[in-house]
């Protein structure tokens, strides 16, 4: 059986530079996915022309909007790379580029060409649940995004808050808490 073997992380977007090539409909839709996210994520993009929309989208943002073409000197001082545009040579270059800068890269719609996908994401408050189909099935990651939009409670930020408060309160060291912890919240998971 095949398995997914990428490795998920959190990031602070606000302490990062991201850099979306391309300003159509990939385009805006990567930005509003990232925006709703994270709305404090510093972005520019790059591209000859932009959708109203995502004009619009930018404008309620941290965005900056650059009217060019691409060229490497937008990769400077950029984190992450996310590259959308509909000519299959400029999404290959900016790859290129990226790989010898160093840079986190996502060409969309091609996987051979990422370093990391932009999964499907549930939050409510300080909980955030993180879902990939290792590029397979945007369809099914929707899908459980729906299911777990639905199955989380919306008052769970009150039981991270009351447990974040509680385990202050626990004496002993690391492993002692995590048992306190596992134990007091274990009713949580019971079938």
């Amino acid at each position: 059986m095949e398995r997914n073997n990428l490795y998920p992380i959190f990031l602070k977007a606000k302490n990062l530079n991201i850099l979306i090539v391309g300003g159509g409909f990939v385009a805006e839709e990567k930005l509003t996915f990232l925006l709703k996210s994270s709305p404090d994520a510093k972005v520019t993009m790059v591209a000859p022309m932009y959708r109203e929309g995502t004009i619009a989208i930018a404008n309620k943002g941290n965005v900056t909007l650059i009217h060019d073409v691409y060229n490497s000197s937008y990769l400077n001082r950029k984190h992450i790379v996310i590259a959308t545009t509909n000519k299959p040579d400029v999404n290959m270059q900016v790859y290129v580029d990226c790989r010898l800068q160093s840079k986190l890269v996502n060409v969309a719609d091609n996987p051979p060409l990422c370093d990391f996908y932009m999964g499907g994401i549930v939050t409510k408050g300080n909980v955030k649940v993180a879902i990939s189909t290792n590029g397979k099935s945007p369809t099914t990651a929707k899908r459980l995004r729906q299911f777990f939009e639905d199955v989380i409670p919306e008052n769970i930020d009150d039981l991270v808050t009351n447990l974040n408060t509680y385990r202050k309160t626990i004496k002993g060291n690391f492993e002692k808490k995590v048992e306190v912890l596992n134990e007091f919240t274990k009713s949580l998971v019971e079938k």
